[in-house]
Order: C-alpha cells, then sequence, then structure tokens
C-alpha cells in the first residue's frame, strides 16, 4: 500500500517515523516510537485499553490510523500528569482503590479526562456514559465512577466559589 512519514507531538515530545498508511496509531506509538502505555487490548476498539487523547478528545488507537494523527498532539496517560504532579483524576482512582489489575487505567483516566474537557461538571450517568467504551474486569466500575465524581465534584465547588 505504501508509506508515509509522519510528525505527532506525543505528551508535547515530537516524533516522526515513516510508517505504512494502514498502520494504526496504537501499532506506531508502541512498535515504532516506544510509547508503550498504550495498552493492546482487544485490537477491536470493543475495550478502550488503547484510549489515547487526540487534540484533547478520546479515541480508541487501534481504530484510529496513524496517519490520521500527522501533525495533531497525542496525550498518553504519561502526558496528562507525573509522578510529581499527578492530574487530579490520577490522584482520585488511586485515593478511591480505581486501580486493581492497572491494565484499563489509563483509558478510564483518559477518557475521563475528555469527558470533564467538555463538561467539568458531569452527572454520575453522564460519566458512566462517557466510560461506557472502556472495559474493566476487576473493579466493576463503582470505585471508578466514585473517582470521576469526585473531581467534578471540586471543580462543582470551585464553580460555585467563583460565582
Amino acid at each position: 500500500m505504501g508509506t508515509q512519514e509522519i510528525e505527532i507531538q506525543v505528551n508535547g515530545q515530537p516524533l516522526r517515523a515513516t510508517v505504512a498508511v494502514e498502520a494504526t496509531l496504537l501499532d506506531v506509538l508502541r512498535n515504532e516510537l516506544g510509547v508503550v502505555e498504550v495498552k493492546n487490548g482487544c485490537g477491536q476498539g470493543d475495550c478502550g485499553a488503547c484510549t489515547v487523547l487526540l487534540d484533547g478528545d478520546a479515541v480508541n488507537s487501534c481504530l484510529t490510523l496513524a496517519v490520521q494523527a500527522d501533525g495533531r498532539q497525542v496525550t498518553t496517560v504519561k502526558g496528562l500528569g507525573s509522578p510529581e504532579a499527578p492530574h487530579p483524576l490520577q490522584e482520585s482512582f488511586v485515593a478511591h482503590g480505581a486501580v486493581q489489575c492497572g491494565f484499563c487505567s489509563s483509558g478510564m483516566v483518559l477518557s475521563a479526562a475528555s469527558l470533564m474537557k467538555q463538561n467539568p461538571t458531569p452527572t454520575r450517568a453522564e460519566i458512566r456514559e462517557a466510560i461506557s467504551g472502556n472495559l474493566c474486569r476487576c473493579t466493576g466500575y463503582t470505585k471508578i465512577v466514585d473517582a470521576i465524581e469526585e473531581v467534578a465534584n471540586n471543580a462543582r465547588l470551585l464553580e460555585e466559589r467563583a460565582s
């Protein structure tokens, strides 16, 4: 089919690769660029383990062609926060025990971050809808929803104080 050179910003770092035009973003991130925090779950868009933010929106990287990311910003869970300065969602996931085996965690956190970018104070139902494309076999989702809801409630408090 052919190849194409792409340049993407991954967590703020410009990276270049020559990719097969049919290569998925997931394969290029993991196999060409060494971005292994992006998990390969089902490879069919069913589990959400491969979720990344593409220009701030959650996408399944297994369903996104790498050439579609050319010139765009990709954020993984490592780009959302750091061990020294974790994102509030990352802190809340730990505090609520929403991380068990950890396989789904990065996708869950990124899906929640995308939701909260669009709607900083989602309802519990909106949170459930936003993470509906992410499968978890360990937690039963309650702790995950609780963790996201806590961050949303804190945003509500800040919003109320500001008005």
